[in-house]
């Protein structure tokens, strides 16, 4: 089919930034906190709110991956944005101080909107760019991270919203404002024609081979590499949301000690989180994602998580001072943003280009995982007062991540469409000489038996 019988696919893109811009609502979380803090709440209450949009946002994203073959990818956006919008809508017209109402509608609703909807334009964008895979969907995520930034600020120093209408109409206004970017973005929410190919894409290039062998999500759950990639993710992006959860409090707590006064740690914070962290997580979705492309997933994964540890365990000694907060910020905004386009395209290319919209949600349930437990650790430790050991655990947690990377191979198809066993899984992680060692010390009668046997068979082989 030519190219020229479709749209632009470029379109694609402008569609899935302005969805991704929405949902990166979830981000714009930390804003919120203070004034919540001020109504009464603890810090682990602030956290908790965020962990259950998270959790919800993963879970929910399942069932989208099983939606979007059936409404297909324009309905299940227009869904998608008509939830989150009514989440906040519903947070700001029933009581938006009162922790239950907003746990329900920005925590619960909300975070079934972002789930709704953030599978769509990944899904979209592989399809109508087979050829750049990591650069195109760290494109159409880099409006998630992106979005944190304005509506931080808007919210804040730029629109003073909650200053000046507080949090209740602020709730609301963001609520409308999601729906109709993400009602504009659906418009270009289709996927290509059946057998349709960019110009001078070659089948047989190293881009098309990658990701042709689709796995079943049965498939894919029988294999080590699903769970290893999954626990990595869980690692390297929980590590990032428990720093977007403290990005206000923790720092402000550590610039006060350091002779600031609240407002100008307050605002010091405030611009680390809402320009330095948010920006870099939108520009990290994009480079990492173009890095991949030419140095290949896995490699990508190891470097990032392995560069995040140290990231974190240096923030400590960052946090209180306000330049070295801005880069520390930056530097785990960067690699945090890197996941949203690593971890998808690794997906693909591992169980299959075709099924990405099926088997990446799965994938994506480990960020419901690391969004439960690190903010709340992070929460918990920070009412304990000491924030410090919560980055140095997820630091820690970072460099085992890395190490279980180096580990993942490409599985095989053929091995997966059976029952999960020792010998499988070996085969799957290419540790065959392994198991014959592990064989070897369990059955050593065996082994001299055949040793034995093969003796006697050359002896008695006529010259």
């Amino acid at each position: 089919m030519q190219s020229s019988s479709v749209p632009n696919r470029w379109f694609v893109v402008i569609g899935a930034v302005l969805i991704q811009l929405s949902l990166g609502a979830i981000y714009a979380w930390s804003v919120f906190t203070p004034a919540l803090k001020a109504a009464g709440w603890s810090k682990l209450e602030t956290q908790i709110v965020f962990a259950v949009g998270l959790a919800t946002f993963a879970v929910v994203m399942v069932f989208a991956g099983r939606l979007l073959t059936i409404l297909g990818p324009r309905k299940l956006a227009i869904a998608g944005g008509l939830t989150l919008g009514s989440g906040y809508a519903f947070a700001g017209l029933l009581g938006a101080t009162d922790f239950w109402t907003v746990c329900l509608g920005i925590g619960l609703i909300g975070g079934a909107g972002i789930g709704l909807g953030y599978v769509v334009p990944i899904a979209v964008g592989m399809r109508w760019f087979p050829d750049k895979k990591g650069m195109i969907t760290g494109l159409a995520v880099a409006g998630f991270g992106f979005g944190a930034m304005g509506w931080v600020k808007v919210a804040g120093s730029w629109g003073q919203l909650i200053e000046n209408h507080g949090l209740a109409s602020t709730f609301i206004y963001y609520g409308i404002a999601y729906t109709v970017l993400i009602l504009i973005g659906s418009i270009w929410m289709r996927q290509p024609p059946a057998g349709w190919q960019p110009p001078g894409f070659e089948a047989s290039s190293p881009a098309a081979v990658k990701g042709q062998d689709n796995f079943s999500i049965g498939e894919m759950l029988r294999t080590p590499q699903f769970y290893i990639i999954f626990l990595t993710f869980a690692v390297s992006a929980g590590a990032g949301l428990m720093s977007i959860g403290l990005m206000k409090l923790y720092p402000m707590e550590s610039l006060q000690a350091n002779g600031y006064s609240a407002l100008e740690a307050s605002a010091i914070a405030g611009t680390a989180m809402a320009v330095f962290f948010s920006l870099a997580n939108g520009i990290g979705r994009i480079a990492w994602g173009t890095l991949s492309d030419l140095m290949g997933r896995r490699r990508s994964v190891i470097i990032m998580t392995s560069s995040q540890a140290l990231f974190l365990f240096t923030f400590t000694n960052m946090a209180g001072n306000e330049y070295l907060l801005y880069l520390g910020a930056a530097l785990i905004g960067f690699n945090f943003g890197g996941n949203f386009s690593l971890f998808p395209t690794l997906t693909a290319d591992i169980f299959g280009n075709d099924r990405v919209g099926q088997n990446y949600p799965y994938i994506f349930l480990s960020y419901g995982v690391g969004g439960i437990i690190f903010p709340m650790l992070g929460g918990s430790l920070g009412d304990m007062g000491n924030f410090s050991l919560a980055f140095s655990i997820c630091a820690v947690a970072c460099v085992v991540a890395a190490l279980l990377m180096t580990l993942v191979y490409d599985p095989d198809h053929e091995t997966a469409r059976h029952h999960a066993g020792v010998h499988g899984f070996m085969h799957q992680m290419h540790w065959e000489h392994l198991e014959d060692v592990i064989d070897h010390a369990l059955h050593p009668e065996h082994f001299k038996r055949v040793e034995n046997q093969q003796e006697s068979a050359g002896r008695n082989e006529p010259s």
